[in-house]
């Protein structure tokens, strides 16, 4: 590692300890040398190191560990990665969402219990209509159900990539309430849950695609002019 310019703070040696970490001289599962070795090698305060080990801490590089030390979590920015997907067409993500969505109807249509039906038809209910003049509100309800959906599959990763990307679903949520795109109406969501309900995991897939085919049709057509 090499010392930074003085006049560089917390973002450039948050940079120049990711960078150590990516290119694996620090390896994940390794300990990374303490406060004051950091602060020496890249010849800035320790107040810099502790502002950039936080910074790396919540983007999921790093894990700190009281009284053992810090230790490199994972090789990957998180925070690069969903910049990349959020840069990605609308129509690459719409069909990544309607993947998920698809696959966690499936496994919810075989998991889900009385309970769970409820849960969803509640927060449908919740969710209203788009033209009800909070679009926020709306989009955070709408986001509400679709996440209830995938929790319903019972499977926990599922669950924590919908989550990890909840950002950029949240804007095909919001694309669809600006009166350019089509948006799914209470009947093809209400249509989700009859089919996960049913525990016909063919059915529920079904009803997801039938609930995304407008909204990729759409897109398909703007492409295509």
């Amino acid at each position: 590692m090499k010392p930074i310019q003085k006049t560089s703070l917390a973002d450039t040696t948050t940079d120049a300890i990711r960078e150590e970490i990516t290119a694996g001289r620090f390896a994940v599962g390794a300990r990374l040398p303490n406060e004051a070795s950091l602060s020496a090698t890249l010849g800035v305060s320790r107040g810099t190191v502790r502002e950039a080990v936080r910074v790396l801490a919540s983007r999921g590089l790093l894990e700190v560990r009281q009284g053992s030390g810090t230790y490199v979590r994972s090789a990957t920015d998180s925070l690069s990665t969903l910049d990349g997907t959020r840069r990605a067409s609308l129509r690459d993500r719409f069909e990544a969402r309607c993947a998920l969505d698809v696959e966690a109807a499936r496994l919810a249509a075989q998991r889900a219990t009385p309970a769970t039906i409820a849960r969803l038809r509640a927060l449908l209910a919740q969710r209203g209509s788009s033209d009800v003049g909070d679009r926020d509100g709306f989009v955070a309800r709408d986001l509400a159900f679709h996440k209830e959906v995938i929790a319903a599959s019972g499977n926990r990763a599922m669950v924590e990539l919908f989550e990890f990307f909840s950002a950029s679903i949240a804007d095909t949520i919001r694309a669809t309430t600006g009166g350019t795109l089509p948006e799914p109406d209470l009947a093809a969501h209400a249509a989700i849950v009859d089919a996960i309900e049913s525990g016909a995991p063919d059915k529920a897939g079904d009803a997801v695609r039938r609930f995304m085919a407008p909204v990729l049709a759409f897109l398909d057509g703007e492409v295509a002019a």
